[in-house]
């Protein structure tokens, strides 16, 4: 199948959720360069609780430097030896790293054909790579379009059981600043896709 067929399968409203997973993926893998402050705060929303999210992240990411989300971000996710919070399936429904849950994870990821790039060492069950694998499902990135059901399924089972108790901690979190707008968009729109999926269930 060409791209351009498969293009035609993927409706436009899809196509805004793959944008907006792909999004949180990238804030949530990496500090923000000022190209993607840039971006960010030029983002406008409505007034839904969505949209005032991401209102309210565009303000905070006018006012800051690439300087200051690099040492956010250590302090969040890296520290001295550790960050403030653990982004990781496995320790969040386990409290440990590297457990059942990625070993689920990993299982799943081969029936989609999504394999882990070779210049990336962290745990596949990172928060960052679960809004990226299924932004990459709902558009086909890893072959055809993922079905409704299939997101669905991913969804309940790799995603909806802790992403967000971890996006509640990443806004409540002392360090928190630019990653507690990108945590309430987060926590906004996965409200909205739990919601969605528990409406179009069998």
């Amino acid at each position: 199948m060409t791209a351009a067929a498969q293009a035609t399968q993927v409706s436009a409203e899809d196509r805004l959720r793959a944008d907006l997973y792909n999004y949180l993926g990238v804030m949530l893998a990496r500090p923000a360069d000022q190209m993607l402050l840039d971006q960010t705060a030029g983002l406008s929303g409505d007034d839904s609780p969505l949209g005032e999210a991401i209102n309210g992240l565009a303000r905070v990411a006018k006012a800051m430097t690439p300087k200051k989300v690099q040492t956010e971000f250590n302090a969040l996710f890296i520290g001295l030896g550790r960050g403030e919070l653990l982004p990781y399936a496995s320790y969040y429904l386990t409290g440990f790293l590297n457990e059942k849950p990625l070993a689920a994870l990993r299982g799943d990821m081969a029936a989609q054909r999504i394999s882990r790039a070779e210049n990336v060492f962290e745990p596949e069950d990172n928060i960052a790579s679960l809004m990226e694998m299924m932004g990459g499902m709902i558009v086909g990135r890893f072959g055809a379009p993922a079905s409704d059901a299939t997101q669905r399924a991913f969804f309940n089972k790799h995603i909806a059981p802790w992403a967000g108790h971890f996006f509640t901690d990443l806004q409540g979190a002392k360090n928190s600043v630019l990653y507690a707008g990108v945590a309430a968009v987060g926590s906004a729109f996965m409200d909205i896709e739990r919601e969605a999926f528990r409406m179009t269930a069998g």
